[in-house]
């Protein structure tokens, strides 16, 4: 495996799937690439997550 560089379906911006991370979702059992960079996964769990507390 190499690293890979993808592009956020959110920002736009380019980021890199790691090797390491690669091997994880692997691990885990995840098929699919991440879709969001490291701060658009974190800003739509911290918005789900507003949305569940605010209700």
């Amino acid at each position: 495996m190499t690293d890979k560089t993808l592009t956020c379906k959110d920002c736009g911006n380019e980021f890199v799937f790691t090797e390491g991370e690669q091997a994880f979702y692997q691990e885990k059992g995840f098929t699919n690439e991440p879709q969001r960079c490291a701060d658009c996964r974190r800003a739509k769990k911290e918005q789900r997550n507003s949305e569940r507390n605010y209700r």
